[in-house]
């Protein structure tokens, strides 16, 4: 069998991938995605799990958008039922800029509430992209469950995933706005006012939420 240089170059691109030099493996994944080669596709993947830096992760993930759907998307769905929290949330970050929607059906409600928050996110992004016509009530009743969990950051992230459902969300949200938490009122209310007035920053809709609450307004508020 003749090696090409192509061949020769891939194969020092793939061991580029394992230097400890995080520009070196930028470059490794550009030149993977620049090329794409069926044989590159588990070597990339694997690579997500693992690598620390963002920036090489996203690289990482583009370099496999490169790839054709046809053999990315069973490998990325397998790898969502990885026991390890970066494997997981990596490859729902790809499927989600892979955009296949025959990937929803493992957008699993356990995803969606996830113990580790970054796989939570990715899922909730991804969810928001895949989702079917028609389903989209029944994913925000879903994500709804997640209202009032973790920090700012976090919130934020479901707030925008569940906005970007649209108005099918007004019923969950209603509900949630009179749920025992305290936390849960807080963040549905201030994900309201973020519906109505997308301009207005999570903060200010935050604090506002907050007074609403502690004044006993959350019902006035979701009507």
């Amino acid at each position: 069998m003749t090696i090409t240089k192509r061949d020769t170059d891939s194969g020092r691109a793939l061991q580029g991938l394992e230097d400890g030099r995080s520009s070196v493996r930028l470059r490794a994944a550009l030149e993977l995605g620049t090329t794409p080669d069926p044989r590159f596709v588990d070597s990339l993947v694997e690579r997500c799990a693992i690598e620390p830096e963002f920036f090489v992760r996203d690289m990482l993930t583009w370099a496999l958008t490169r790839h054709p759907v046809s053999l990315t998307l069973p490998r990325l769905v397998h790898e969502i039922r990885s026991g390890r929290a970066q494997a997981r949330s990596q490859a729902l970050h790809t499927l989600s800029k892979v955009g296949d929607r025959r990937a929803w059906p493992a957008i699993t409600r356990s995803l969606l509430s996830d113990a580790d928050t970054e796989v939570a996110r990715s899922a909730w992004r991804a969810a928001v992209v895949l989702v079917p016509e028609g389903e989209e009530s029944a994913l925000a009743s879903v994500l709804a469950t997640q209202l009032g969990r973790g920090g700012r950051e976090t919130q934020l992230s479901l707030s925008r995933a569940l906005i970007a459902l649209g108005e099918v969300i007004v019923p969950a949200l209603h509900a949630a706005t009179t749920a025992p938490d305290a936390h849960v009122r807080v963040h549905a209310l201030a994900t309201q006012r973020l519906l109505r007035d997308p301009d207005t920053g999570f903060e200010f809709a935050i604090e506002e939420a907050k007074r609403a609450v502690a004044l006993g307004g959350a019902g006035r508020e979701g009507q």
